[in-house]
């Protein structure tokens, strides 16, 4: 029983030891707090943990590649991970915030009077003229840096990156946000550039590294997700990210909206079934041979392993129902799915806990600290 999530599986070249991925979560922790939750994760038997949002560039925020501090911070992550038999990929990430517009809401976020809900709008209200407004001389700069952030992440531990195709990758391949007219803008080919160019940057640097793509899907009709790829553009932005380096595609909604659209309670109107983004995934499957990772309220191991033995998917991605139970592949490989704390999707500690700056924690917490 749950033959085809027990199996291993080449990975754009990596050998996942199971079908079972963390995905990337900007878990809000400290850094103690943090690395016992890694642990424990990894230990509860997944092949995979994403780290979820690592910067590109030297000042992003967040733990730097750059420095030796930042170094053996995510070393020690590494050796951890690494310690309970698990895999690491870094999530590489640049922000499409205009950082000036940010100032103003600094104050704001410090003392808690703007809460992370409140600052979110605000910020997506810049990103199309950021992005529109970007000196080509900056945009190749931040591109080619993807490949140097690459290098530092093997060095520090890594097993794998993903680009984030979300972010200023997702701002700069959604008409929403970008209206330039030079060769980044206007067609999805030229939307899809900035994409390209800093897959290609990693690529050339280091030519033996899987590269994963977070692939950020925008669906209308009803319409959701901001930045991102339209569905009926997935056959232009698929192969031109095959053809610069991808190895694999991990396949979501666009961000760039509702967080609780993205990260779908069980209630949500359009997403709240279990699996709720592999209709794209079947897309992506249309336009590629290369592997596919589903994510989106992921919980259930028969229906998992019903995804992955047809094919429809390679790989499955958690995050909410690692945070709820990190023991969730052991608990199915000995015969004990049953035990499973399966995730509600309440979106209460989890979702809700990171935006009022509490860290991303689980309803099961609490009950056990009772």
């Amino acid at each position: 029983m749950y033959e085809t999530i027990h199996s291993p599986l080449n990975y754009g070249g990596l050998t996942l030891k199971n079908r079972i991925i963390f995905a990337p979560t900007s878990l809000g922790l400290p850094r103690e707090e943090m690395l016992e939750r890694l642990r424990r994760i990894a230990a509860g038997g997944c092949a995979m943990i994403i780290i979820g949002d690592v910067p590109v560039l030297p000042h992003g925020f967040g733990p730097s590649l750059y420095t030796s501090k930042g170094q053996k911070f995510y070393r020690e992550i590494a050796d951890t991970v690494h310690e309970q038999g698990c895999l690491l990929c870094a999530q590489l990430h640049q922000s499409d915030s205009d950082l000036k517009g940010m100032i103003r809401y600094i104050p704001g976020v410090l003392t808690k009077r703007l809460s992370m809900e409140e600052l979110r709008p605000l910020l997506n209200q810049q990103v199309g003229p950021y992005i529109t407004g970007l000196p080509e001389k900056k945009i190749a700069r931040i591109t080619q840096v993807f490949g140097t952030a690459a290098e530092l992440a093997v060095q520090a531990g890594f097993d794998m990156v993903q680009v984030h195709g979300d972010r200023m990758c997702g701002s700069f391949s959604s008409s929403l946000f970008n209206h330039r007219t030079d060769r980044y803008g206007g067609s999805p080919e030229n939307r899809a550039r900035f994409a390209v160019e800093a897959v290609s940057a990693i690529r050339r640097r280091l030519p033996e590294l899987p590269i994963d793509y977070k692939l950020a899907v925008r669906q209308e009709n009803p319409h959701y997700g901001n930045a991102g790829v339209l569905e009926s553009e997935l056959p232009v932005f698929v192969p031109l990210l095959e053809q610069a380096g991808v190895t694999s595609f991990h396949v979501t909604l666009a961000d760039h909206g509702e967080l609780s659209d993205t990260i779908p309670p069980k209630k949500h109107p359009e997403f709240g079934q279990e699996g709720c983004f592999l209709k794209f995934c079947d897309e992506v499957r249309n336009l590629t041979l290369l592997p596919i990772c589903g994510v989106g309220g992921l919980t259930d191991p028969d229906f998992i392993e019903q995804q992955l033995a047809s094919g429809r998917i390679d790989c499955a991605a958690m995050s909410r129902q690692l945070t709820a139970d990190p023991d969730w592949p052991n608990k199915v490989f000995s015969g004990h799915a049953g035990e499973i704390h399966r995730c509600a999707r309440c979106n209460k500690e989890c979702l809700g806990g990171m935006m009022a700056h509490r860290g991303v924690h689980c309803i099961y917490e609490r009950k056990e600290t009772k």
